[in-house]
């Protein structure tokens, strides 16, 4: 995860995923601080600033104005009816951006405003809402999935899905490629390529 966030321009995370974060910088050097320097060589011999931005997706009810990303800076991808009220709120530090007109974000122009902004590597660590979206969306290139040596069990009222608002099987699926998949000690590091959005 933290060579992901090194080698990214830009971490999308959902407005679910900021209040379930309330402490979260989406930096490289949060997940292994060890490798701080390690990732800052990286930004540096990639000709990147030396942390990538955050950009949170939201539609406005759900939202943090407090969180301490936005005195970093994170740029706020709305609509254009909460982007007022939004901008009022957030700290001077934070870009709020009105990516289109209705009710949810357009998540295929908020990627563009992004692109425009010279944001070319977007990493999502969005949570289910938001990746389910971005299924729906076509817009997911790959994948990286983490398969960890520990089971853990919950009941089912309280699971936590990969992907939540989207069903797959048997109506719909998202079709994947194996690019690469690497071993750390007992940790398996899956590399997807997502050949086709939902269908």
């Amino acid at each position: 995860m933290g060579l992901l966030r090194a080698s990214a321009d830009v971490v999308l995370v959902g407005s679910g995923t900021m209040r379930a974060s309330p402490k979260g910088t989406w930096q490289p050097e949060r997940v292994y601080p060890p490798a701080a320097a390690a990732f800052a060589d990286l930004r540096r011999r990639r000709s990147r600033p030396p942390s990538p931005s955050v950009a949170f997706v939201t539609a406005g009810g759900s939202f943090d104005p407090t969180h301490p990303a936005l005195e970093r800076g994170a740029i706020v991808l709305t609509t254009r009816r909460a982007a007022a009220g939004l901008q009022r709120n957030v700290s001077a530090a934070a870009e709020v951006v009105a990516v289109n007109e209705g009710e949810q974000v357009d998540l295929q122009q908020a990627l563009a405003c992004l692109h425009e902004r010279g944001h070319t590597m977007i990493l999502s660590e969005g949570g289910p809402t938001l990746f389910a979206s971005l299924l729906r969306s076509r817009v997911v290139g790959e994948l990286f999935l983490t398969i960890s040596p520990l089971l853990a069990g919950r009941d089912v009222q309280s699971r936590l899905p990969l992907i939540e608002g989207v069903e797959l099987l048997p109506g719909a699926t998202a079709g994947l490629q194996l690019l690469s998949a690497r071993r750390h000690e007992n940790h398996l590091f899956l590399r997807y390529e997502l050949g086709r959005g939902v269908s």
